[in-house]
């Protein structure tokens, strides 16, 4: 079965293909760029990563009336008023869409105030193979270790656009920043989308 995964970011794209590799003779993860055509404009408006995962699904079902794969993200923190909590709003405070270099001035003075703030990125999942049969999670396998959101920037600072936060976020089990870790070490030992998508294919009998 072909999936289309409904990304434009390459990178996402290969991590999910080596991801899901022991399950290559049961599925193929296709890219948009592999299809062409006009992208859907999707309205993320849900309030919690699942919620979006399941709009973004079908929006991309809708335009290709393919199975389609869409994930979504949300940063939550400990011990913080329900008010300051980014949920799927990280970038947006305030009604304000934040640059890079907005939300690192936000993110730190925020850190600084509370002493340091414990968090941790939730990941969800939607797979919907056609109108009768959609699959959606959002589980602790799913979830990024915890780490220290801490109010002293990485001393390189931003190092990759669009992901400020890494020079804010520190490892807890090394006192590493996100900067100087690879990718995988902020993911649990157990592969939450593997396991997802294992359920889908024991169910479906692929």
């Amino acid at each position: 079965m072909k999936i289309l995964y409904g990304t434009g970011n390459q990178a996402k794209l290969l991590d999910m293909q080596q991801r899901l590799c022991s399950l290559r003779n049961k599925i193929e993860i296709v890219s948009l760029a592999d299809l062409g055509g006009k992208l859907p404009d999707v309205c993320e408006s849900g309030r919690t990563p699942l919620e979006n995962a399941r709009l973004k699904a079908q929006a991309y079902y809708q335009a290709f009336r393919m199975p389609v794969f869409s994930c979504d993200t949300g940063l939550y923190f400990d011990d913080v008023p329900e008010e300051i909590q980014p949920g799927v709003h990280v970038r947006r405070v305030h009604g304000k869409n934040l640059t890079d270099q907005e939300m690192l001035a936000y993110y730190s003075e925020l850190a600084v105030t509370y002493g340091g703030i414990k968090a941790r990125y939730k990941n969800a999942a939607c797979l919907m193979i056609d109108e009768r049969h959609c699959f959606a999670a959002m589980t602790a396998a799913m979830e990024s270790r915890e780490f220290l959101l801490t109010g002293t920037p990485h001393r390189d600072g931003i190092t990759e656009e669009g992901f400020p936060l890494d020079c804010l976020s520190v490892d807890l089990r090394t006192g590493s920043y996100m900067n100087d870790l690879p990718d995988e070490a902020w993911s649990l030992d157990t592969d939450g989308m593997l396991e997802f998508f294992q359920g889908v294919v024991e169910q479906m009998q692929l």
